[in-house]
């Protein structure tokens, strides 16, 4: 039994080259003389050689389409400043800042960096409750500081450790957490580009660094119409400028409006899927920098199927598509139905035709 598994795509299809094999034979005659005259033994007639076989094989086939990205560290993430007075402190472009580290200072005391999906909007102090708290206390206790129990309570405890950690800091020992003192990304970050300048005065609302994460990403954009095949948290192909092929998987995707090229006053904008992928193994982009790479989405899909190398396809005089059987000493052509083209195989059907025989393969 065989199954096809399309995931619909409307408007493109993807094209497959198809190698065709034409072969002729011509007679041709010799002029010589007896090498037997001269006491010499005529040469023997040469050996045809065996012809290059490929075995027939039962599979599951996958078509690949192919989309061009780029690679970089991904969308910036602004980081503002919630604190009135002066930039004294900045950190450099490229720099990578964790969990409890500076990230700029204000009037000569530092803003922390701490891991966390909600922003600081309020200051902390005993009494306060809620997931702001929980969160806050789940990276004091990761920074070693201890005493309290990480809930969603600011007691006297949390005060306690507070004050400890504002003395390891340089600040004044209060127990109470200010609002935009402490800054939430969600895990360890780059610095992407510093838009503030020592000296320059600050305030709520002032923007004094933007930031990705560590790891290099590939942003791909995708026509609307292929859109069903991006699935976040599906694996896909990438396969780097010098032809060496990664696996990765879809991590986030959304839609986007791409402006025409300026220079051309008559080109529209686009809308288009933004797709971002990581690699399985973020090492494999060591030594790249804005490179532009290839992601290959699965596409549609045919299971449990014959599949031989395109190349094996014969054209036939009569139409159609076809395959030398090999058997033994002795070939054989028969007539095939082509089905889907994938990763330099086809699936074929046929009279006769069954997992494991021998197809010739031009060479």
């Amino acid at each position: 039994m065989s199954g096809r598994r399309r995931r619909g795509r409307a408007g493109k299809a993807v094209a497959a080259a198809v190698a065709v094999l034409a072969a002729a034979g011509a007679g041709a005659a010799a002029l010589g003389f007896d090498l037997t005259s001269l006491g010499r033994p005529a040469e023997a007639e040469p050996t045809e050689a065996a012809p290059q076989t490929a075995e027939v094989t039962r599979q599951t086939l996958t078509e690949t389409v192919t989309a061009a990205g780029d690679l970089d560290y991904g969308d910036a993430v602004a980081l503002g400043c919630r604190l009135n007075g002066t930039i004294t402190g900045l950190p450099a472009v490229g720099d990578a800042i964790g969990r409890g580290e500076e990230l700029y200072a204000v009037d000569d005391r530092p803003v922390i960096l701490m891991y966390g999906s909600l922003p600081a909007y309020r200051s902390l102090f005993p009494g306060v409750e809620g997931d702001d708290v929980e969160q806050f206390e789940e990276n004091l206790a990761e920074l070693g500081y201890g005493g309290f129990t990480v809930d969603d309570e600011y007691t006297t405890k949390t005060a306690a450790a507070v004050e400890e950690w504002q003395e390891d800091l340089g600040l004044d020992e209060t127990g109470t957490v200010d609002l935009g003192r402490i800054a939430y990304a969600p895990a360890e970050i780059r610095v992407d580009a510093v838009e503030a300048a020592l000296g320059s005065q600050t305030g709520p609302g002032t923007a004094v660094l933007d930031y990705t994460g560590l790891d290099k990403v590939v942003t791909v954009q995708v026509d609307l119409d292929d859109q069903e095949l991006v699935v976040i948290g599906e694996p896909v192909r990438i396969t780097l400028p010098d032809g060496t092929e990664a696996t990765g998987t879809v991590t986030a995707s959304e839609t986007v409006t791409v402006e025409g090229e300026s220079s051309d006053p008559d080109a529209e904008s686009e809308t288009v899927l933004e797709v971002t992928v990581a690699a399985d193994d973020a090492s494999v982009f060591d030594g790249l920098d804005q490179a532009a790479v290839d992601v290959g989405f699965a596409g549609d899909s045919a299971e449990d199927v014959l599949t031989v190398p395109v190349e094996a396809l014969l054209g036939l005089a009569e139409g159609g598509y076809g395959l030398e059987l090999a058997t033994g000493e002795t070939t054989e052509v028969i007539a095939v139905e082509t089905g889907l083209f994938a990763d330099g195989r086809v699936e074929v059907s046929g009279e006769g035709l069954e997992a494991g025989a021998s197809v010739v393969v031009p060479s």
